[in-house]
This record gives C-alpha cells, sequence and structure tokens, in this order.
C-alpha cells in the first residue's frame, strides 16, 4: 500500500514514454521499507534528516513556521548551530495557457527511512510530480529531487520555478554565545548557476542550484507564505519541453557552511557529484540498523513499529563538529541535547546494537556537564552552540550513573569506565552529601516532572539514586576499587528497604509523589486541587480535598509519602526494580486506573472520563502537555510490568504505543499521544526495545566477563520468536524460541564461541542440550559454543 502512488507513477510514465528519462533516485528507493501517510495529516511535519543536516516541513510539500523554542523557526533546513533556509517552493506554468500550479498541496506522502516522498495532481495540465529529498550524512547539505511527468496526449511547454526560502540565523540561546542574527545577502552565480546567500554579519552561508542551467534568476517568491525573520528568497526558473508520457527530472542541491563559503562550495560540487552514490550508502547503512537486532515475531505490526523506531534514532542523530555527535531528544522542538532524554534513549540504542551511537552521546553529555558543573552533576539541557540552558535536574545525575553501568554491560569498554569512574564518585557524593542536606538518605530537588513545588524530596530522584548506587558499586568493582564497591552496594540495599518502608502509602496503593511535611504538603495539594478544578475534573477535586482533611490528622513535623498528582513517576520504583514483590503488584494495579487506550497519563488527576475522541478533538485547538498521554510514561510502564515478570501486561502497554505509530507521521511516534508536540522522539525506542530484549528475550549482557545471562519469557501471544545479530561487546548472538506445552526451545548462536551462555533453567524437569540429556542440579546451565539448542521441559 505505501508504494502505490509512486508505483503507479512510474508504470503510467515507463509505458507510455518511448524514451523515458529514469530517475536515478527513484531506482534506488525500488523495494526499500516505506510507509504512506493518511490524508488527513498531510497537513502536519515530516522530517529527513543526516547527522549534519535536516529538513522539518509539512507533508503536502509546504513549509509554515513551525515551532515555539524559536518561535516560528524550529522548521525548515537547519545545518546547526545555524539554520540555513525556512524550506522552499515551486511551481509550474504552462506557457500556452497561463496557468500556474503551486507545489505546496500534495496528495501523498510516502515516508522512507533514508528520505520522503510527496505526489502531486495537475488535473488542469495533466502533470504529475513527485518530490524526493534526502540527506546524506557527514555533508552540511541535502538534495531533493523533482520528476515531472506529462500524462496528456499533447507537449506541454513548462516554466518550473524554484524558490529557496533563505533565513540564516543562529540556533535556540545564540545569543549567549554571540552568534547575533543579521539581514541576509543575496546573489546569482551565473557559473555554477546557483543562488549564493550570506549573514550580513556572519560565515554563514547557503549555496542552492541545479546541475541545468537556470533561465532566470529573481528575489521573488513563487507560491509565497508568509515567514518570520530576516531571510530572503531566490528564485530559479527552467524552461521545460515535455512531450505526451515523457518525464524529467531535476534535482536540486543544497548546501551550507557556518564557516566559510568556501566550504559550502566544496558540499555543493560533491552533492551534485556524488549524490547516487550517498543516497546508495545511506540505503546501505540503513539495511545495517535492520539487520542488528534484527526482531522477528508473530505481531508484525510491533515488529514494524521496533524497525522504525531505530530508524528514528538514527534521525536524531545530531553531529556539530565543536561539540561532537549525540543523540539528541525530539525534533523539531528539542535537536540539542538533554541529560534525562538521553539517559533513556541509549538503553533502547544500546540494546539495538548502536554502541557507538551511545559511547559517542556520553562523551559529549560528560565534557559538557564537567565544564559547566564540575562537580558530578550532569546538566539537563544544551543548545547546539554549547550554551547550556539548566545545569541539571537531580535525578539526570543518578541516571548517568546507571547509564555508564548499563553501556559498559552491553559494550565491555572498560576503558571509558576508568575515564569517567572520578565523575561517577564525584556524582554519587553529589547526590548522597551535597543533595540531601538533613542526611536522612533521599536527595532533594527536582526531578522529572516540572511541576511547581515538586522539588523538595521525589520518588524517582530516590528510585533513580538507589539504582545508581547500585549501579555504581559494579563500576567501582571493575575499576579495582572493591571497599568503595562495598560501600556502595551497602547504601543501595538501605536505601532499597528504606523506599519500601518509608515512601509506601498503603491506603492509595501507590508510593509517593513526594515526601514531606503537613506544611510543605498544603501548598503542594491547593495548587493540585486548582489545576483539578481548572480542568474540570471532580473525582480528582473530591479525592485532594479527602487528602487535605486527612492532612488535619497527621503530625506536623511529621514526613509522609504523599500521593497528590498521580504523576507517571511514581512507577519509578517498578522500573528499577526498587519495589518488593507485593508493593509492585498492587502499585501496577493501581496505575491502570491512569491510562487511556493510547497510554499512561503523565499527571493522573488530568484523567479525563469523556470519550477519546472528544478530548483528541479538543486538544486539537489549543495544544497543551496538560491533560497530556506520553509515550515516556507509558515506556516507563512497559519496563515496570516486563520487571516484576508480568510479561502480558508489558506486552499491553507496547502495543498501546503501537497504537500511536504512523498516527500522523508514518514511521515514527510522536512524543505526545497520538499526535502532539515532537514529531519524532528520541526516547520512545526505550519503551519497546529494552522490555522485548532484556525481559521477553531475557537478555543480560555481561560483555565485561564475556558472558550473557539468559532468562526469556515470552508472552503468551508469541509461541515463537527469533531476534538476531544482537551486539554484545564483540559478540554477536542470534536467539529463537519455540514454545509448545511440553517445552520450550532456544536456538542459540554467537559469533564468539568461547563466551558463556548462563541460561536460566529454574523450574524446568528435564534439560536436553544439543539432543544429549542434562541433568538439573542447578538454577542456571553453563554452557559455551557457536551455536547450542536447548530444550527445556516442563
Amino acid at each position: 500500500m505505501a508504494m502505490k502512488l509512486a508505483a503507479a507513477f512510474f508504470l503510467l510514465v515507463l509505458f507510455s514514454c518511448s524514451v523515458p528519462e529514469p530517475s536515478p533516485y527513484n531506482v534506488l528507493l525500488s523495494g526499500q521499507p516505506s510507509i504512506a501517510g493518511e490524508p488527513q495529516y498531510l497537513q502536519s511535519p515530516f522530517v529527513t534528516a543526516g547527522d549534519r543536516v535536516y529538513l522539518v516541513g509539512h507533508q503536502d510539500g509546504s513549509f509554515p513556521d513551525l515551532g515555539w523554542h524559536v518561535l516560528g523557526e524550529m522548521g525548515g533546513i537547519w545545518n546547526h548551530p545555524i539554520k540555513l533556509m525556512d524550506g522552499f517552493s515551486a511551481s509550474l506554468t504552462a506557457t500556452r495557457s497561463g496557468n500556474s500550479f503551486c507545489l505546496n498541496q500534495a496528495d501523498g506522502f510516502i515516508n522512507y527511512p533514508v528520505g520522503n516522498q510527496h505526489h502531486f495532481t495537475w488535473n488542469e495540465e495533466g502533470i504529475e510530480v513527485q518530490r524526493f529529498q534526502f540527506v546524506p550524512d557527514g555533508w552540511e547539505g541535502m538534495i531533493v529531487e523533482y520528476t515531472i511527468a506529462n500524462t496528456s496526449s499533447v507537449t506541454k511547454q513548462l516554466d518550473f520555478a524554484f524558490t529557496g526560502l533563505v533565513d540564516l540565523r543562529p540556533t535556540w540561546l545564540g545569543e549567549r554565545t554571540n552568534m547575533l542574527d543579521a539581514e541576509d545577502e543575496i546573489s546569482f552565480d551565473k557559473k555554477v548557476s546557483a543562488v549564493v546567500a550570506k549573514d550580513k554579519n556572519n560565515p554563514w552561508y547557503v549555496l542552492f542550484g541545479s546541475a541545468l542551467k537556470a533561465n532566470d534568476f529573481s528575489s521573488n517568491a513563487v507560491c509565497e507564505t508568509e515567514r518570520k525573520g530576516l531571510g530572503k528568497n531566490g528564485t530559479l526558473t527552467y524552461e521545460l519541453s515535455l512531450q505526451p508520457g515523457s518525464m524529467k527530472v531535476i534535482q536540486f542541491f543544497i548546501a551550507g557552511s557556518y564557516k566559510s563559503e568556501a566550504a559550502a562550495r566544496e558540499t555543493f560540487s560533491f552533492l551534485k557529484n556524488m549524490g547516487a552514490i550517498e543516497l546508495d550508502q545511506k540505503i546501505d547503512h540503513y539495511k545495517q540498523i535492520k539487520a542488528t537486532a534484527n526482531l522477528i515475531i508473530p505481531d508484525k505490526e510491533v515488529e514494524q513499529m521496533y524497525e522504525w523506531l531505530k530508524y528514528n534514532t538514527e534521525w536524531l542523530v545530531r553531529t556539530v563538529p565543536e561539540q561532537g555527535s549525540a543523540v539528541s531528544a525530539g525534533l523539531p522542538d528539542y535537536p540539542w541535547w538533554f541529560g534525562a532524554d538521553m539517559t533513556y534513549a541509549l538503553q533502547g540504542v544500546l540494546a539495538t546494537g548502536n554502541h557507538e551511537l551511545a559511547k559517542q552521546s556520553i562523551e559529549l553529555l560528560s565534557k559538557i556537564s564537567q565544564l559547566t558543573n564540575g562537580n558530578g552533576g550532569i546538566i539537563h539541557e544544551v543548545s547546539t552552540n554549547g550554551a547550556v540552558f539548566n545545569a541539571g535536574n537531580v535525578n539526570e545525575t543518578a541516571q548517568y550513573i546507571t547509564m555508564l553501568k548499563l553501556y559498559a554491560d552491553w559494550a565491555g569498554d572498560k576503558e571509558l569506565i576508568i575515564q569517567l569512574f572520578p565523575e561517577v564518585k564525584k556524582g554519587i557524593a553529589w547526590l548522597t552529601k551535597t543533595m540531601d542536606p538533613d542526611g536522612n538518605g533521599y536527595p532533594n530537588g527536582n526531578g522529572m516532572m516540572e511541576i511547581h513545588g515538586l522539588d523538595t524530596e521525589m520518588i524517582d530522584v530516590v528510585a533513580y539514586t538507589q539504582q545508581a548506587l547500585a549501579s555504581a558499586a559494579v563500576l567501582a568493582g571493575w575499576v579495582g576499587e572493591p571497599q568503595l564497591a562495598m560501600e556502595y552496594q551497602q547504601q543501595a540495599d538501605e536505601l532499597k528497604r528504606k523506599i519500601n518502608a518509608e515512601w509506601w502509602n498503603d491506603q492509595e496503593k501507590s508510593f509517593g509523589d513526594f515526601r514531606g511535611i503537613v506544611a510543605e504538603a498544603k501548598p503542594i495539594v491547593a495548587a493540585a486541587l486548582v489545576r483539578a478544578d481548572t480542568l474540570g475534573k471532580p473525582w480528582a477535586v473530591k479525592e485532594l480535598k479527602s487528602t487535605e482533611q486527612k492532612m488535619k490528622t497527621y503530625a506536623s513535623g511529621k514526613h509522609f509519602p504523599f500521593v497528590v498528582y498521580h504523576n507517571w513517576v511514581v512507577n519509578t520504583p517498578m522500573e528499577t526494580g526498587v519495589a518488593d514483590q507485593v508493593k509492585a503488584k498492587a502499585a501496577l494495579q493501581t496505575a491502570k486506573k491512569y491510562e487511556n487506550p493510547f497510554g499512561v497519563y503523565v499527571t493522573g488527576i488530568d484523567r479525563s472520563d469523556e470519550p477519546d475522541s472528544v478530548v483528541l478533538k479538543s486538544r486539537k485547538k489549543t495544544f497543551s502537555y496538560t491533560g497530556a498521554v506520553m509515550t515516556l510514561p507509558t515506556g516507563v510502564q512497559a519496563v515496570a510490568a516486563a520487571t516484576y515478570g508480568a510479561t502480558n501486561e508489558a506486552l499491553g502497554y507496547i502495543k498501546k504505543l503501537q497504537q500511536s505509530f504512523s498516527y500522523a507521521l508514518p514511521g515514527s511516534m510522536y512524543e505526545v499521544s497520538p499526535d502532539f508536540g515532537m514529531v519524532v522522539q528520541a526516547w520512545n525506542i526505550y519503551g519497546v526495545a529494552v522490555p522485548i530484549i532484556r525481559s521477553f528475550f531475557g537478555i543480560e549482557p555481561r560483555a565485561m566477563e564475556e558472558q550473557i545471562l539468559l532468562s526469556p519469557h515470552l508472552p503468551d501471544a508469541w509461541p515463537e520468536a527469533a531476534i538476531d545479530q544482537v551486539k554484545v561487546g564483540a559478540n554477536s548472538i542470534s536467539i529463537k524460541i519455540f514454545k509448545n506445552p511440553e517445552y520450550i526451545e532456544y536456538q542459540l548462536q554467537q559469533s564468539k564461541p568461547d563466551w558463556k551462555w548462563l541460561i536460566d533453567v529454574q523450574g524446568f524437569k528435564k534439560i536436553v542440550v544439543n539432543e544429549a540429556e542434562e541433568s538439573v542440579s542447578s538454577t542456571r546451565l553453563t554452557r559455551s559454543g557457536a551455536s547450542l539448542v536447548v530444550r527445556l521441559y516442563k
């Protein structure tokens, strides 16, 4: 279905044209994964990206002002730390009739991992147009290709006009590094038949043009739309003659630089000569992404979502040589780097095999955090010019430490751990001493919830700190500090005990949003009441008033775990495995009250009792994060359920995520379910890849020890499943699982036969390995070898 428009278009041309002019790019795209968009979402954003440059526009082919971080400027073509263009427009004019047609109202959109296509139909003149664009990796530029087909029975003389909507301007927070926008200057270089533009006061350049010679240049825009900024227009016009059934291909090359005109010209020349080769290489790169940690399961919808989330992550790789290369948070408004977002996203990145991206991301985050804080604290948000907006929330330092441990588990990179372990020690000291002024074991400060007043002792900060202490203990052991490892582990064990004893609210069957005394809780409850009343949530108002009454009976100086907002972070003790089994089971059940068909509410008191169709319709009018169901809370809940063996429930949350996949942008999943916020978001891979790989397939990597622990727990709906080429250090493993009423069979392969499999065999009566029966003498079977077939009889 996805290729229907494109296939029909090219079949028409190929069978009706005696001497067709084939498009090399569309030939290369044949057979590549693709998903077609929905007509009702043509006026919504799409993304095509390389690691240096990316493009954001609308699926209908237009480029309206988008975004709020820099108001109206987050769309278009970006080469961070600068923007190159607000986009481009194109039109056709039939010289005989004088009719014109703007290519900004596409009737079809197809997304590929490597680029996108828009289809236009000019019925009046019998013309069909297909626009394709992609961004080569490693280069400061991109290529746009128009294929124009004459489907009529008469020869067409056409003027094709292409307008570059130049807007050279700095990234968000540019003023902090003396990046000040000025008016753009524009000219035409006849020698290369290209438009050259420069910011008047800065060495910021963009060039665009075609391999064809333009017949005319002007500063007037075709299909002009209103846009912000100090940019200029540059229009190139070409005369085309199309016989009946023929087609013409025009490729445009857009190149930029924030250093020099010479660099932009070099990129422009390279793209003109090497575009097809670059696209072919990009296709091969994405084939390798698919092949690595390749998932094969009965549920093809989940399988497809998993595959495309790997592609989504690649779209978000942002390389700025002065800063480094790392996975950014989301597009269009978060194209830079975040501490917390990285710590979630990289868990999925590691599991799906991109260990190098994880390392680069860790190095960038570590470098900027050390320069900014110097105390082990991890920054929250940094723009692509290196300007830090927020030096860090408390949870991010804890999550960073755990991320280092997980990185080493997957990659086996002891060298990086040794290099960064001094920062781990600083980070633990900062968490447990500096940020815990009363010495009760609970760091104070902001966690994931951006709600005023929630900055005392927060459940997510505490849960992630416990996890960080346990992770730091392992890291200390690896770097040869056994005494410190023991101290960290003792602290982790004690904090786990305290969380279960002092943060559990048995009346609510939930861990508290925060812990404090009545005086601290009163203004928070009052603010929640205002929110609930304003949003028209009578059930929440009633509950909060009841909480106010209960507080009157509490001892004034005693600390209590307060459940006020029912924020998603109350589930972090299950996500991290901190909660004991009884509390986890009860809390997971409580959490079901605060979800809808698309997932988990960010703030539980925002839950709507109205039909989802009514809620979605009203939200479209005035977008707000208030009342949001987001992919991260839903993903955390999938991880939490899977952590406690509730694989069917975990799959249920993954299926909720799948409800948002391709809902608006084909091949992607929005930040806010189903179609709000960022159109592609880095942390989405966390809630899908981690429970599937870590829990369903039961892979616990131990690359530092050259071991793989295996304890699969497939959902009931999956009688068989396979995952191929999972990277663990220098090893590559593949696992196939078959279930039947009598036994479970594991077919295991690895590229490093000396590595050990440690297989969980607890609860099985008979074990057969490579057709030889083994005695059941332990809860774990240890074997090495390139290939194993293990049958576990019930």
